[in-house]
């Protein structure tokens, strides 16, 4: 049986701009095999957008939650989930 892949829209709030955070998010993506992208918001937040199969995806937010990067603070993380794919290659930081 394969894995469901699905999208997921995420935002996370809080200490999470110039503390290496998206640089930390995109290896972990990639390490859990996802595609998609990380990119800074105007108002300090954090927007994610990922694909892959649900479970990897459900670690990567377990991550964002717990971990992040050493200097960051997570105050909040939201989950949007969508079947529909945008089809990413690759992981990478949006600017």
């Amino acid at each position: 049986m394969s894995e469901k892949i699905v999208h997921a829209d995420i935002l996370v709030k809080g200490l999470v701009q110039g503390v290496s955070f998206r640089a930390y998010t995109k290896r972990k993506a990639i390490s859990l095999g996802l595609s998609g992208f990380v990119r800074n918001l105007t108002n300090g937040d954090v927007e994610i957008k990922v694909e892959g199969p649900e479970e990897q995806i459900y670690r990567l937010i377990k991550w964002l939650r717990n971990e992040g990067s050493p200097a960051s603070r997570v105050e909040k993380v939201l989950v949007q989930w969508s079947n529909q794919l945008e089809n990413y290659s690759y992981f990478r930081i949006s600017f």
